[in-house]
């Protein structure tokens, strides 16, 4: 199954639904086929994939040999960067995201 994301101020954002699960659970959603995130829960959610992005890049810059190891693997915060970005546009411009619809 896929995830098709869904907003107003961005194009659709498609993600397999293993990374999508993931990314739907650390932003407290519980993963589902149909889903909405309003504008109060966009800033929340943001925080949190920032967050992670910010855990990953100190972690690949400590890991050293399994940094260079793990080089070819994307990880969770690289997949969950365009989902960020249409958060963060559909904060913006005040819409919310859908998925399942």
């Amino acid at each position: 199954m896929l995830y098709k994301f869904k907003s107003k101020a961005a194009g659709n954002l498609i993600m397999f639904q293993a990374h999508g699960d993931q990314v739907l659970e650390l932003i407290g959603k519980t993963p589902s086929a149909k889903g909405l995130l309003t504008v109060e829960e966009l800033p929340a959610a943001i925080a949190v994939l920032e967050r992670l992005r910010l855990e990953s890049e100190a972690a690949s810059k400590s890991g050293g040999q399994m940094a260079n190891q793990a080089a070819h693997e994307v990880s969770l915060a690289q997949r969950a960067q365009p989902f960020r970005v249409m958060l963060e546009r559909s904060l913006k411009e005040g819409h919310e995201v859908v998925w399942g619809v």
